[in-house]
């Protein structure tokens, strides 16, 4: 854990310093529709999101802010890109933080109004650089985009706004390419006392997305770099904020949560291992239990074995399967009463 960074305040959380890492995800409804927005952002505060981030393209979007942020109770960041306007709009209206690349917003004077409003109403600024955006001179100084390239790129958008005499910041900065990111990650990590907000950029799909970032972040956060992190997944964002979370909780970096083991299947097993698993998993995010883990296995031969570390499991038979709790086997079970019995005994935990 990073714990000289500058210690920066979102709304009514605190990032570095040694502060918790803070999940973050970002709604991908039209931030205009308040409605739909508020729903999403509801159901990313439920699965644990902390921070959640919105787009303002235009100024509907941003006027929209002002509505979203009474329904809700998490912070509040505007994704600006190309026009300064939405960004001192969002800020107007009620943004707790602003995602900008200085680099894009229009140059020097457009960029200083942006930084004024942020210094009157004390918003922070979170400075983002892709690699995707990486700026041509660059590109050519490092011969492609590079983690260099990257992080010169993000300093040096950093140094604009300190120009200014402003230096409550955050930075990003993201690639695909899980290598060329986590290189980054530990080259400014030397350079900068500021917050860093980590993430592979463009993840992919649940499955391949879940996996680079896993990999990336886990390499990142592993070494204490991080501050607030996103797991970015062409999907439902709800999904982003559970693999966050996970990943945080397998890093040692959260703790509370259910935990659930399950085994791989084989030629023994006679039950739906591989939907009970999946309906288990989806029935735990219903508990707020800390540090509870649960066990799932496929056959009566190892499963009670393999369960005995486990607070509480089933274990699978022939169309039945076993109740087992702290190691004990409670009871056996028709194959159908075995997920409503690990409910039973979910809501009568202490």
């Amino acid at each position: 854990m990073r714990t000289n960074t500058k210690v920066i305040k979102i709304g009514d959380k605190v990032i570095g310093g040694g502060n918790p890492v803070l999940i973050q995800s970002m709604t991908n409804t039209r931030t205009e529709d308040v409605k739909a927005t508020v729903e999403q952002i509801q159901r990313l505060q439920s699965a644990g999101c902390e921070i959640v981030r919105v787009t303002v393209p235009t100024e509907e979007a941003a006027a929209a802010l002002k509505e979203i942020k009474k329904q809700i109770q998490i912070p509040l960041v505007a994704d600006i890109h190309f026009d300064h306007r939405m960004a001192i709009l969002a800020i107007e209206n009620g943004a707790d933080k602003i995602r900008i690349n200085p680099g894009n917003i229009g140059g020097p004077e457009k960029l200083r109004a942006v930084v004024a409003a942020a210094k009157e109403r004390e918003i922070p600024i979170r400075v983002g650089v892709n690699s995707g955006s990486l700026e041509k001179s660059l590109i050519e100084k490092y011969g492609g985009v590079t983690a260099e390239g990257l992080v010169e790129s993000a300093l040096d958008k950093v140094h604009k706004i300190e120009e200014y005499h402003y230096t409550n910041l955050v930075i990003s900065i993201k690639s695909s390419n899980v290598l060329m990111c986590v290189k980054a990650h530990e080259l400014i990590d030397k350079e900068t006392s500021y917050p860093l907000h980590v993430g592979i950029t463009e993840a992919g799909t649940l499955y391949s997305g879940n996996i680079k970032s896993a990999v990336g972040l886990g390499m990142i956060l592993g070494q204490g770099i991080g501050d607030t992190v996103r797991v970015s997944l062409t999907g439902d964002p709800v999904e982003e904020v559970k693999s966050a979370k996970l990943i945080l909780r397998t890093l040692g970096l959260r703790e509370g949560g259910i935990e659930v083991v399950s085994c791989p299947t084989c030629g023994r097993t006679q039950i739906d291992l591989i939907g009970l698993a999946n309906q288990v998993e989806t029935m735990v995010q219903e508990f707020d239990h800390r540090n509870l883990k649960v066990a799932v296995m496929g056959c009566v031969v190892n499963g009670p074995g393999e369960a005995k570390e486990a607070d509480l499991g089933i274990a699978g038979g022939k169309g039945e399967g076993l109740l087992i709790k702290k190691g004990e086997i409670i009871k056996k079970l028709p194959e159908e009463e075995l997920l409503p019995a690990l409910r039973k005994e979910l809501e009568r935990w202490a």
